[in-house]
Order: structure tokens, then sequence, then C-alpha cells
């Protein structure tokens, strides 16, 4: 069948439509190619973090050059003040290096050896995305300073004489047209800044007149980090372009912690897959038994550093390595590692016998229960492919994370409870990038329970399933695994039976930060003008304010109440999302123990204490 176009349909294409976008421009266009999502400051991979990271990231690459031992960072009301003290960006060329495009120092690799990174954009980003940018450079008793509005040169003092110690002042404010409403928070900001210290052993931060700095590199990440009982203490092996730390625990699971060049590589890449491979096989060898590799990583928690010339990452906020990296002198990336640990690792452990005692012991009690379930695990996994082909528990979405297509940071699953709940939320979803799992009823209360549970019941096993998880998070196919539940006491007992699941047999999906509470109104006021949706009593008695007299109020007892049209506004840009975190301090084990354990009696006595009556509205 042919397919006719009406002449006078066509749009109108000539020398007007091609434009030439100037300065930083494209920047300010097309944002998401440079710094991923843009956000408010509420998530750590929103764009106000990344536009502090590439300032930060040239003041680091000038340490590990040499230069300068310190590095100034002040965060207040959304303005940002970073100050190095390495050699300062070069007078002459000090406008060109933050404003014009594939401009910088680092394609020269004398000047900057093994940096993070080579695309000149860095501060040009940052540039373009600021309402006001102002850069300060010290050199040889001279400076220079320029300030930019939106990526636009409003003022520059050309070079004069200055006796301030060299290096670079960067200070910016994130263009509030761009990312509304941001807010830096303290905590994202200093767990990058903790994790730069880590790497650059002999550099002190100072973060708002708060001092960081490690004195034993990765060895301090891991124990600031672990959240369970190391079984041995930390493996630390150090060499040139490498640094490696590792442990177990009890936890299920692996856990790691990559980086390159100082780049925290989260989503991992290349260095990290030759070390789980590289340290399984080499422990392997040192027992010379018949191991699999899986009940070696088993528990594992572990970080690895390397430096590698001209790195090439897989997106341009560079948390993935690619592929085709060498290290020096045509060496593979894991060539090197798996040398390095043949041997390193090799006389470690001839060296520490009561470490590679306790090790041997750990595989073994893996492998034990590995082979304790390996009958429910094939039939349970035959169960989990044959169901999700046609069930109504998984209404998937077209994009997943680590994908090559679309903006795969977007990917979500929300885990929902009932057929009504996950009924709006199939009708109002972005079927590019929102899927949905319903559940069936409560889940169990794993804790306390073996990973066999895992398969024997439905559903964990489907939910595990449609993660990918099996076989640790790099798998996972979504980036943010939203727990939808209602907002009543039946809601909560399921979000927590979930976290339970979650931190019994996969803490790293929460200590990556996959894990989040969707938050739904609990009312709804309205006027024959204006509906306002609250998330809170204090929100709805300044919304009974707002719309004026006599609003009619709708308080939703559950999910199924909101109307799919209703729940578009919910789910979609604006969508409230609360992250749940794990860190040492929270003694995991202790709260498990004290609010899923068995101590019923004392469970009781909180309740009864801290009870608190909810008012019919």
């Amino acid at each position: 069948m042919e397919e006719f176009i009406n002449e006078s349909q066509l749009v109108d294409y000539g020398d007007s439509n091609i434009i030439t976008l100037e300065g930083l421009e494209h920047v300010r266009r097309r944002p998401g190619m440079y710094i991923g999502k843009l956000g408010d400051g509420s998530h750590v991979d929103d764009g106000i973090y990344v536009l502090l990271k590439e300032v930060l990231d040239n003041c680091i690459d000038e340490f590990r050059m040499g230069a300068g031992k310190a590095i100034d960072v002040k965060v207040e009301n959304g303005r940002v003040e970073v100050r190095d003290y390495g050699r300062g960006i070069p007078l002459g060329k000090m406008i060109e290096a933050v404003s014009i495009m594939n401009t910088g120092g680092k394609y020269d690799s004398k000047a900057f050896k093994k940096s993070v990174g080579l695309n000149g954009v860095g501060t040009k980003a940052v540039n373009g995305l600021s309402s006001k940018f102002v850069v300060h450079s010290f050199r040889d008793g001279q400076s220079r300073k320029a300030e930019f509005e939106r990526g636009k040169l409003v003022s520059d003092s050309d070079i004069f004489a200055d006796n301030t110690d060299r290096g670079t002042l960067i200070y910016f404010e994130p263009d509030d047209t761009m990312f509304e409403n941001y807010v830096y928070k303290d905590e994202y900001i200093e767990t990058m800044l903790r994790n730069y210290a880590y790497l650059n052993t002999g550099l002190t931060i100072n973060f708002n007149g708060k001092k960081i700095l490690s004195k034993n590199g990765l060895n301090d990440l891991l124990n600031e980090n672990i959240t369970a009982q190391a079984l041995y203490p930390i493996i630390h092996l150090k060499g040139e372009d490498i640094e490696i730390a590792f442990t177990h625990s009890d936890q299920y699971g692996e856990e790691y912690y990559s980086f390159v060049n100082g780049q925290h590589t989260t989503q991992g890449g290349t260095h990290q897959s030759a070390f789980r491979e590289a340290v399984a096989r080499t422990i392997k060898e040192f027992y010379s038994k018949n191991m699999e590799l899986a009940d070696i990583r088993n528990g594992i928690i572990a970080a690895v550093a390397i430096s590698v010339e001209e790195p090439i990452f897989e997106s341009q906020t560079k948390t993935k390595l690619g592929s085709r990296d060498m290290v020096k002198d045509g060496v593979s990336v894991n060539k090197f590692i798996s040398d390095f640990l043949k041997k390193e690792l090799d006389n470690y452990l001839h060296r520490n016998s009561e470490t590679a005692n306790i090790l041997l012991q750990k595989i073994q009690d893996s492998e034990k229960e590995r082979k304790a379930i390996a009958g429910v695990t094939k039939l349970a996994r035959e169960r989990a492919k044959k169901v999700n082909l046609h069930n109504k528990k998984l209404r998937d979405c077209r994009i997943h994370y680590n994908d090559s297509k679309g903006d795969t940071d977007s990917s979500c699953i929300f885990i929902t409870e009932g057929d009504s709940a996950s009924g709006s939320i199939t009708k109002s979803r972005d079927v590019n990038s929102q899927a949905v799992f319903s559940l069936k009823g409560k889940p169990l209360n794993s804790y306390g329970l073996t990973k066999k549970v895992v398969y024997e019941n439905e559903e964990f096993n489907l939910l595990q399933a449609a993660l990918n998880i099996e076989d640790g998070i790099e798998g996972l196919r979504y980036n943010k695994v939203i727990v939808a539940t209602d907002a009543d006491v039946d809601g909560m007992h399921i979000r927590l039976l979930l976290i339970t699941f979650f931190l019994q047999f996969f803490p790293d999906l929460i200590k990556k930060g996959h894990v989040h509470i969707l938050q739904t109104p609990l009312f709804r006021v309205r006027s024959k003008k204006e509906t306002v949706y609250c998330y809170s009593e204090e929100e709805r008695l300044a919304a009974m304010v707002k719309v004026g007299a006599n609003p009619e109020i709708t308080r939703f007892k559950g999910l199924g109440e909101i109307s799919p049209d209703e729940f578009k506004h919910f789910i979609g840009k604006d969508m409230r999302l609360d992250q749940v975190t794990l860190k040492k301090e929270d003694a995991v084990q202790d709260l498990l123990s004290f609010y899923m354990g068995k101590n019923t009696s004392e469970r009781q006595n909180f309740i009864i204490e801290n009870l608190v009556v909810e008012e019919d509205v």
C-alpha cells in the first residue's frame, strides 16, 4: 500500500532552519548529554552533584600530579565554592578553558597523566548550567578572574599582580530555572568527598569546616562502609596503579566499590568484572580444590581502584569503565588485575594461615548451603521463567537499567500489593521506563531464614527473577526499586517485610541506593477552582487555608482509591521518593532482631509505649 504526502503538508525547511549554537548553548539545550539528569538534589545522582564532581575532578587531577595537598569546599544555600592549591589554570587561556568545548590541558598526557576526564567538558558544563560562575586562577605571582552568567562572559579582570598561593578557585550557583527547587544534601557531598580522600592518601579536604582525610586508603573505605561483621582482617594490597581491599562477612551476595583514576564507577565495568573473576580464581588455585566461583565470592565486600591511561567510560558521567582500556604499555585491565592478584594475594594467603583457614571455612559454608538449596533452585528458576512469560504479576517496561538504549537511569519498578493498587499504577505509568510488580498479600517475614526461602517462596522467587538479581545486582534490570504500599498500618508492615527481605539477601541493592519508598498523598483538598494534594497533616491544614472556605477534603485510605488520572501526578516528574539507606552505624542486625525477630513481649511493650492514635478527619 503506497502512502502519499500532500506537498502543502510538508514542514518548511530552508536556510533559516540551520542553527549554529554559540558558546555553551548546546550544554543548556541538552544537559542530559553532559550531566545525566537534572533533579533537585534529593538523589545522589542528581545533576547538581555532578556539577560539583566535575569541579572536584580537576582539583584531584592536580593533586595526583603532585600539585597541592588540600582542597577547600564550601556549600551554603545552594552556592558552591571550591579552591585547590594546584598549578592554577594557565592565565592566558583561562577563559577558553572554562567556556569553549573540547578545550583543556588533559589532551596532553604529559601535563595530566591518568586523569579522570579527557573530554574537555568538565567545568564548561558547570559554567553553562550555572546562573553565576566565577573562575579565579593564581599562578606565579599573578592572577586572573572572570565571571559568567549562564555560560556567557560578563566580566574579565585581565591579568594582574597577586601573591596569593597558587591554585584555582571556582564559584558557581546551579541555574534554578533548570534545577528547580534544588537543595544540596551534606551527607551526599560528604560521601563523595570521603571517596576522594580514600583514593588519595595525603590529601586533606576541608568541607564547611570539617576535615576529611584518609591514612589507610581503601582499608578505611571498607571499615567505614561495612555493615556486617568481617570474618577476618581486611586484606589490603597495593601496587603501582592498583589498590585492592577485601574481606568476607556472613551477609549474602557480593558488595563492590570500584574506582578508576579516582572516579567512583558506581556501575562497575571492566575493572570490577576482572577483579571478581581474578580474585575467585586465585583463591581457588591457592586451595587447589574444586570450588565454585560463586561460593568463593559469596559474602565478599571489596574495593578496587586502578589508574588507567586515557580511560574510556560508557557514559559522560563516568559511572562505568569501558572494555577496551589499557593500564599501560599495552597491558589490558583484565591481565593487569589478574597478574597482580595471582602474585600478591597468593603470597598474602601463604603468609597469613589463620586468615586462609577462616576464608576456607566461609567458602565451605557457602558451598554447603548452595547444595542444600540446589534441588529447589532449578525448579524455582524454571517456574519463574514460565510464570513471567504470561503472568499478571510483572507488567514490564521497555527500557531497562544498563541497556544501551534510552535514559536507563529512569527505569524503575513499583512493587505494590493488591489488584486495585497495581491496576491504578499500571494505567498511570510510563510504559517506557516504569514496570509494576504485584504482590499477593503480605510477603513472608524472612528474618533468620536461609536463602533457600528465596526459591521456596513464590513471591520472593518471582521478585528475584523480575529484578534479575539472583547472580548479583550487576544484572539489575531497574535503577529504582520502588516499594509502593498504602500509607496505613498494613502498608507499613509490607514495607518492613520487603526491606527485611532485601537486607537479608540483597543488602547491596540498598547500599547502592536502588531501593525507595513511594510517598503518596494522604489527603486531597479541593475547591471549585483549585485542587491540592497533601502528604501530611501540616500540608492539609495549609491547603485548607490556601483554597478558601469550605473545601472538600478526601482522606485516601489506599492506593486503589486514587484514580489513574490522579495517580499520574504522583509517579511522574514530581514523584516523591524516600531512599532507603544502610550505614555502618545503623546496627542493622540489632534492628532486624528487635523489629522482625521473636522477641514478642519486648516489641509489644515498645508498641504500647509509642502508640499514636490517628483521629479521623
